[in-house]
C-alpha cells in the first residue's frame, strides 16, 4: 500500500520543484488590480475562486477510500503527526487489512500491532524546525469538521515570503509545509486590489484572493488529487470516532426500539385507564 518514492525522493524531488517555482513566483507575484465592485463575477469561473465552499463529501462507510486514505496518512503524515488514540490493530480490524499486509505495508519498522499510532519526531526537534510541535490529528476531524481539511489541503499556494515557501488561505501564515507539493503541484495565489472606502473619504486598499494559477505541475491530475485528499480527509474522519458507522446502525434500531415501546406503553397506559374514562 506505500507509494512507490520512498521519503527521501519524495523530499528531493519536492525541494527542487519548490526551488524553481520561487523563482517564478519572485519573477510574477501574481498580484492583479482590481475596481472595487468588479469582485466576485469577475472571479467566477476561476479555479479556487470558491475555495470556501467547497465540501469533503467523505463517507466513513467507505472501505477503500478508508484503506487509501490510511496509506496516505503514513505515507505523507506520519513522520509529522500521531494518532495518539489510535491502535494499529485497532486501524487493521476496522479497516479490513490482513495483518501480513499491515505489518508489511503500514507499519513503521520496530512499531508492534499493539502500539499506538505515533510519530518517530522528537517534539523538540519539531519546535526548532517549525516553530511549534505538529498537533496530534487523531481528533482534528471532530475538532475543524472534514471540510476544513478538504480545503486546507487544496488551498496551499506558493509564498517566497514564508520560512516553508507556502501559505495557505484556509489557515494563512501556517506553519506545516506543502507536503502534498510533489502530488499536487505548485500554485500561485492571484490577488485583486479592492478599494474601499472609509470615514472622511479615505481610500482603503485591500488584497482580496481572486483565484489560483499553476505554476508547476504534479504527479496527479486535478482529478486525481481531488481523490487524494479526499481519502485522507475520510480516513481523519475514521479516526476521530472509529465507532461511528456502527453507532449510526445501531441508532436506527434504538429508534425502533423506543417507538415500539411507546406503542406498548400507550396501550398499557389505555388499558389502566379505561374504566375512569
Amino acid at each position: 500500500m506505500r507509494t512507490e518514492l520512498a521519503p527521501g525522493a519524495r523530499a528531493g524531488r519536492a525541494a527542487a520543484v519548490l526551488a524553481a517555482a520561487l523563482t517564478a513566483a519572485a519573477l510574477a507575484p501574481g498580484v492583479g488590480a482590481a475596481e472595487e465592485g468588479a469582485g466576485s463575477a469577475e472571479s467566477a469561473g476561476k479555479p479556487g475562486a470558491d475555495w470556501e465552499s467547497w465540501r469533503a463529501d467523505n463517507e466513513v462507510s467507505d472501505m477503500a477510500s478508508l484503506q487509501r486514505g490510511a496509506r496516505n496518512f503514513v505515507s505523507y503524515c506520519l513522520g509529522c503527526h500521531s494518532l495518539k488514540y489510535e491502535r494499529w490493530s485497532r486501524l487493521g480490524q476496522d479497516l479490513e487489512i490482513p495483518g501480513r499486509l499491515l505489518q508489511a505495508d503500514l507499519l513503521p519498522p520496530g512499531d508492534q500491532p499493539t502500539e499506538y499510532i505515533q510519530t518517530s519526531m522528537p517534539a523538540a526537534d519539531a519546535q526548532n524546525w517549525f516553530g511549534k510541535t505538529p498537533p496530534d490529528l487523531a481528533l482534528m476531524a471532530r475538532a475543524r469538521g472534514g471540510d476544513y481539511l478538504y480545503q486546507l489541503f487544496k488551498t496551499y499556494y506558493v509564498d517566497p515570503t514564508r520560512p516553508t515557501g507556502a501559505n495557505n488561505l484556509r489557515l494563512p501564515n501556517i506553519a506545516m509545509p506543502h507536503v502534498l507539493s510533489e502530488l499536487e503541484g505548485l500554485k500561485r495565489a492571484v490577488f485583486r486590489d479592492v478599494v474601499r472606502h472609509g470615514e472622511g473619504g479615505t481610500e482603503i486598499h485591500e488584497q482580496v484572493f481572486d483565484h489560483f494559477e499553476q505554476i508547476a505541475p504534479g504527479r496527479l491530475g486535478a482529478a486525481e488529487y481531488d481523490g487524494f485528499v479526499r481519502d485522507t480527509v475520510n480516513f481523519l474522519d475514521y479516526v476521530g470516532e472509529p465507532t461511528q458507522t456502527a453507532r449510526r446502525a445501531l441508532g436506527i434500531w434504538v429508534v425502533l426500539f423506543l417507538l415500539v415501546f411507546s406503542w406498548l406503553a400507550w396501550l398499557v397506559k389505555r388499558e389502566y385507564w379505561k374504566d375512569v374514562h
